[in-house]
C-alpha cells in the first residue's frame, strides 16, 4: 500500500516514521473490513437505523406570527441588512 501516495492525495506531511507506522494500522484495517465482507447479509434488509424510524418530521408552523426581524435579530453578535452575519468560513 502506497502511504505516501494516499498522504500526498489528503495533503498531509508525514515522516517516515509515520508512514510505516501508519502502513501497518491502514492494512489492519483493511483486513478487518476484508472479514467484514464474509459474513452473510442476504437475508437482512438494508437500514439506516437500527431503530425503525419513518419521517419523523414536524409542520413548519410559526408560533408567535408577531415576531419581528428585530426581534430576530436582538441577540445577534452582528447583523447587517436585517441578516445575520456570519463570519466567511471559506477562503
Amino acid at each position: 500500500m502506497d502511504i505516501s501516495h494516499i498522504a500526498n492525495l489528503a495533503r498531509i506531511e508525514l515522516t517516515d516514521d509515520e508512514i510505516s507506522r501508519f502502513d501497518a494500522q491502514l492494512s489492519q484495517v483493511l483486513e478487518y473490513a476484508a472479514k467484514l465482507k464474509e459474513i452473510d447479509v442476504s437475508g437482512i434488509e438494508p437500514t439506516a437505523h437500527t431503530y425503525p424510524i419513518f419521517d419523523v418530521v414536524r409542520e413548519d408552523i410559526a408560533h408567535d406570527e408577531n415576531f419581528t426581524a428585530e426581534e430576530a435579530l436582538s441577540n445577534a453578535p452582528s447583523e447587517a441588512l436585517q441578516q445575520f452575519k456570519v463570519p466567511k468560513v471559506m477562503d
